[in-house]
């Protein structure tokens, strides 16, 4: 009661208020319910701590494992996953789930891996996905999009009723790992005159997918914590829990340094009370890391932005804010291969996020994360913790320079937890302070043993008191907790501190203790004659301390030493170990007397298992029998040597390349008779005014959404013909290229901002009165647009030609319907023909049409000479395409090794020489890059794209803009450092080799 009172009195100063737990929600299952603290599954209270990951941005299935156990080594339980419906619906009505698209698998890794899943398929996902996962044919309905209009309702039902079927069958009820749904996505703005928000609407959405079997809870994602759609309660069209995200450092990756003012947001938990009090705290989406446009500065930069630092101060404000169910966005990235990203994007989706690009684990803000969530996952008192809403600061610190939020138990075994950082939390100093904290002790002024703590520079701290650690209890701990486990001999307790502060904490009772490493200072102090706790202080360095009092055993930290760190739970059981070393820990599991860890190593390391279970008395480090030897604390002592594989990678510069020119339609008698003619005289874009063409040259409107576009407009000359208005778009970073017959006319060769382009061009030569001639014009397709304003249908900003003029000598222009005009994108359309690769990997390039890019194309068909590679290039505009092919052997059952293909980059637009280039693997479009654009220049390609034990085909389109042709300044294979993996086998994703294709043009 004493506790209670203190908790009480203090917690009316700062506002805190008591909040009843709720009993769970009633549902149509009873395994997946929650109450306004957290979520149960099982009738067990849970943290969901979360990561996003894209299966459909890592085209290897045998990988999807891997991903999960790198993020379950982080701590976290679950990944939230979106679908994206224009791969799986390219073709209006036929929905295509096998190969690569067949997600099965991807739910199958996860339950293999023992992770939760939170299921997000769309419709509409946004995703920096082209069209924002909406297929391009949506372009060609009169609904308006994200609406309630009957065509778009009625465009959507078999896309959500084959997806649903899966993800239904996947549903935890069902044995599966799928724990929540979220229907639609960040449904928060619309346009002018547009019904919003629409309950009829989005209860049509969730009513697909209750139809489809999908039983779980429903949440929601508001892209702005103030917008309050959807709540439970509101009755139609509500969800069952309501969410946001938030992205509060932006995207401002040119300077990564800057935090901007007033971006740590304090009110969330208010405005979750007032939107949503019988529901937990959930943000689905929250930042974890930065996308970057064409033109922008690298993922390396926004790493800078969103690194270590973002998530001590950031995740943890969200902590002090009380969530309870949280997705990080993204924890893996991954590549916007085969054309599926939006204009804004490029090819690499690397996000900036914990797991990179390549799927390797060094970024700082990785270890940092597995500090915070392994904590998390080990203090089941911060799921019923009432968080502070007053941001007053005095209360707990008399230093107002430091802000503390209180989480506070009411029930005092469940503990409190105080979260602190630097009142301006732009300020880049380091500051000291002192504590005041209500404990089971009395009111306590802390550090008890003098001297002050430090928050240093962009820095935030969890403290605890009243901590309960299996029969023991922390009064209070200025040192972060890792993690503590329970094992059959002693109870193990890792705290951490930045190096140079100073830490205290305090054991319940008067206890007997010792240590090893440096020297701690140690006082029991008496309250009464029944009372006493015992306070240990030291200065945290990188030597190890452990401190023992009884079988409580606290290893004592510098926070870099903590990194090092690991937790990982033994499969099929409720026991876990603390691993100490390696690059990752995958797993544990128990086999016998055997204990077997899956590792990887990126050097020579000493590993250090702690807790090894009674009964063992074997070690597999990888399978491999391991000796090790038994410290003095009992813990298991590897010494693991690393040696880096020697391996040869080709080099292209002197590879014997094929060429073939990609551009024939140029050439002087090319017939187009099989393209498509441009005969639609209206259309049914929503987002455009009335035609300013006699017809329609959107190529959504003739079925071509991806890729490079061409097209033939065909005309009879007056003579009197000198020059060309042509309006072009194809999204950011796009480019074109016009020609006259087979004489060059000019280019746009594009810029990072310009979605659109105007251009007047000077006609090459005088025509000839009466004579036939052609204009063939080439624009890159970057990708649809998103769609994120609810009615606006932005997604269908067409691609293509917008307008056109030819103009006389006499500035006078001949009528447009003179030009008749025909187009092609990819062979066959929406009919794609590559269905292992899905409708989006191919666009209109005549090496595309005939499937060139694939491997094992027809050699005949192509030149080959020391004249004809990508390096001696073009010495006028026009497009070529470069094929060769390698064999690797790599030791990659042993050895993760990352592989990335990299351009020079030495030309400019000044230069004259700037190009476009596609990268293809094995027949995957796996990097589109801009010499004069950038930022990209390395393409990572995963392995199982790449055959790392045979032959390989790489195909680079080089398209030169401009009069001086243009040439590929450099390109090579790299390879990253080999990490000595536990991964299991990768599998080549077989996608088919070069076949004829009939009707290919």
């Amino acid at each position: 009661m004493r506790l209670l009172s203190v908790l009480f009195a203090v917690s009316a100063a700062a506002g805190l208020g008591h909040a009843e737990t709720l009993k769970p929600q009633t549902l149509l299952q009873d395994i997946v319910t929650f109450d306004n603290s957290s979520l149960f599954i099982n009738g067990e209270r849970l943290m969901i701590f979360s990561g996003e990951v894209h299966p459909f941005r890592l085209p290897v299935p045998s990988l999807w494992l891997d991903i999960f156990q790198k993020v379950k080594a982080l701590g976290l339980n679950t990944v939230s996953f979106y679908l994206d419906w224009a791969l799986l619906e390219g073709e209006p009505g036929v929905f295509r789930g096998e190969g690569i698209f067949d997600y099965s698998a991807f739910f199958e890794a996860a339950k293999k891996a023992g992770m939760y899943l939170i299921a997000r398929p769309g419709p509409y996902i946004n995703a920096e996905a082209s069209g924002g996962g909406f297929p391009g044919w949506l372009q060609r309905i009169k609904g308006h999009l994200r609406t309630a209009d009957p065509e778009y309702l009625a465009a959507t039902d078999n896309y959500v009723a084959n997806v649903d079927k899966l993800i239904a069958k996947y549903q935890i009820t069902n044995g599966g790992p799928i724990i929540l749904y979220q229907p639609e996505n960040e449904y928060t703005g619309a346009a002018s005159g547009v019904k919003f928000p629409d309950p009829d609407y989005m209860q049509y959405v969730i009513d697909q997918a209750r139809n489809a079997g999908i039983v779980l809870p429903m949440m929601s994602n508001d892209a702005s914590w103030t917008g309050g759609h959807n709540l439970p309660g509101s009755g139609k069209g509500e969800v069952d829990i309501y969410g946001h995200d938030g992205y509060p450092l932006g995207f401002d990756c040119k300077n990564p340094t800057t935090w901007p003012s007033g971006n740590l947001i304090t009110q969330y938990r208010a405005q979750h009370l007032n939107f949503s009090a019988s529901t937990p705290y959930t943000v689905p989406e929250f930042q974890g890391g930065s996308f970057d446009p064409w033109g922008g500065y690298g993922f390396d930069q926004c790493g800078q932005l969103i690194n270590h630092e973002q998530v001590r101060v950031f995740y943890k404000n969200m902590f002090a804010s009380g969530v309870t169910i949280f997705n990080l966005y993204m924890i893996f990235g991954g590549t916007n291969w085969g054309n599926l990203g939006h204009p804004g994007g490029y090819t690499s989706y690397d996000y900036a996020a914990a797991i990179a690009e390549d799927r390797t684990v060094s970024r700082e803000k990785y270890s940092e994360l597995k500090l915070e969530a392994n904590f998390l996952q080990v203090s089941p008192g911060y799921l019923t913790a009432t968080p502070d809403i007053s941001n007053k600061t005095g209360i707990y610190s008399p230093n107002t320079e430091i802000t503390v939020t209180a989480l506070v138990n009411y029930t005092p075994e469940r503990g409190s937890f105080y979260v602190v950082r630097h009142t301006d939390y732009q300020t880049l100093a380091s500051t000291p302070y002192t504590l005041s904290l209500p404990t089971s002790a009395g009111n306590l002024s802390i550090p008890i043993l003098g001297g002050s703590l430090t928050l240093s520079r962009r820095d935030s701290k969890i403290h605890v008191a009243d901590y309960s650690i299996d029969g023991h209890k922390l009064i209070y701990s200025t040192a972060e907790i890792f993690t503590w486990k329970k094992f059959s001999d002693r109870t193990v307790l890792v705290v951490y501190g930045g190096e140079g502060e100073t830490h205290e904490l305090a054991i319940a009772d008067e206890v007997k203790w010792k240590s090893t490493g440096p020297p701690v200072q140690v006082k029991t102090i008496k309250k009464d004659d029944k009372n006493s706790f015992t306070v240990v202080q030291w200065a945290s360095n990188s030597e190890r301390r452990i401190f023992k009092a009884g079988n409580l055993h606290i290893y004592i930290l510098d926070r870099n030493s903590a990194y090092n760190y690991w937790a990982p739970q033994i499969d099929n059981t409720l026991s876990s170990l603390i691993v100490n070393g390696g690059y990752l820990v995958r797993s544990a599991s128990i086999n016998g007397t055997s204990l077997s860890l899956q590792t990887d190593f990126n050097t020579t390391t000493t590993l250090e298992v702690i807790g090894v279970p009674l009964g063992v008395s074997e070690l597999q480090i990888n399978g491999e029998t391991t000796e090790y030897r038994v410290d003095s604390e009992g813990n298991y002592i590897v010494k693991i040597d690393y040696k880096a594989p020697s391996f040869s990678l080709p080099d292209l510069s002197t590879a014997k390349w094929h060429y073939i020119d990609s551009l024939p339609e140029i050439q002087q008698g090319y017939d187009d008779s099989a393209w498509l003619s441009a005969n639609l005289k209206s259309t049914n874009n929503t987002y455009v005014g009335p035609l300013k063409t006699p017809v329609s040259l959107y190529a959504s409107d003739y079925g071509f959404h991806a890729g490079a576009l061409l097209f033939r407009g065909h005309f009879t000359a007056t003579g009197t013909e000198t020059k060309l208005y042509i309006s072009t778009i194809g999204g950011s970073a796009f480019g074109s290229s016009v020609w006259l017959n087979s004489s060059f006319v000019g280019s746009w060769p594009g810029s990072g901002a310009a979605s659109m382009h105007d251009d007047t061009y000077d006609l090459p030569s005088a025509l000839v009165a009466g004579q036939h001639y052609v204009f063939t014009v080439l624009v890159d397709n970057m990708g649809l647009d998103e769609d994120w304003t609810v009615g606006d249908d932005s997604m269908k900003l067409p691609r293509g030609i917008l307008d056109y003029s030819l103009y006389s000598n006499t500035n006078t222009t001949s009528p447009k319907s003179n030009i008749t005009w025909k187009l092609t994108g990819n062979l066959g359309g929406e009919q794609y023909r590559d269905k292992a690769r899905g409708p989006l990997n191919e666009g209109g390039l005549f090496i595309e049409r005939q499937g060139y890019h694939l491997p094992s194309p027809p050699k005949p068909s192509f030149s080959s000479s020391n004249a004809s590679t990508p390096f001696t290039g073009l010495s006028s505009p026009g497009v070529a395409f470069y094929t060769t092919s390698f064999h690797l052997s790599l030791p990659s059952s042993q050895y993760d090794i990352p592989l990335r293909f990299v351009f020079d980059n030495s030309t400019s637009l000044e230069s004259g020489q700037s190009y476009r280039a596609w990268l293809y693997v094995n027949g995957f479009q796996y990097g589109r890059y801009v010499s004069h654009i950038g930022p990209q220049s390395s393409f990572p390609v995963p392995e199982g794209i790449l055959n790392y034990q045979g032959e390989n085909w790489v195909g680079v389109v080089v398209w030169a803009p401009g009069k001086k042709g243009a040439k590929v300044p450099g390109l090579r294979v790299e390879a990253g450092t080999p990490i000595r993996t536990g991964r299991g086998e990768v599998e080549v994703v077989e996608g088919g080799r070069w076949e004829k294709r009939m009707g290919a043009y």
